[in-house]
């Protein structure tokens, strides 16, 4: 069976997407950049604050779906200047103290000017 994540804590979709999915256990994010869920308006000025935002939005996500930041098994993580890479991580590492698997890789451009976007893998507690 697979189920449809959605919870107010996190941004709505900005597009023809689901916050989540979970299916077999396991939880699929969708990418989370650094809107406000109440405003919908991008939140932080700096990759630091935009990167708590995130991280943020993305534990409102996990959590509905019965998961947790020490049950993500895999990161995907987009800057949008990789120079910006140390202070990610200095915000990135205080939420996701487990160390999951990541990747992290510079675009050209993220929805509405964001600075950075994080998607994960989790598995659900049953």
């Amino acid at each position: 069976m697979i189920t449809k994540i959605s919870t107010p804590k996190a941004p709505a979709a900005i597009g023809p997407y689901s916050q989540a999915m979970k299916t077999g256990g396991m939880l699929f994010t969708s990418g989370q950049i650094a809107l406000d869920p109440e405003s919908g308006n991008l939140n932080g000025e700096d990759i630091r604050q935009q990167t708590k935002q995130v991280m943020e939005n993305l534990q409102a996500v996990l959590e509905a779906a019965g998961a947790s930041f020490d049950t993500v098994v895999k990161t995907t993580c987009f800057l949008s200047d990789i120079s910006d890479f140390a202070a990610f991580n200095e915000v990135y590492g205080a939420y996701m103290t487990s160390a999951p698997a990541r990747s992290c890789v510079a675009v050209k451009d993220l929805p509405k000017g964001a600075l950075v976007e994080v998607e994960a893998v989790a598995v659900c507690k049953e």
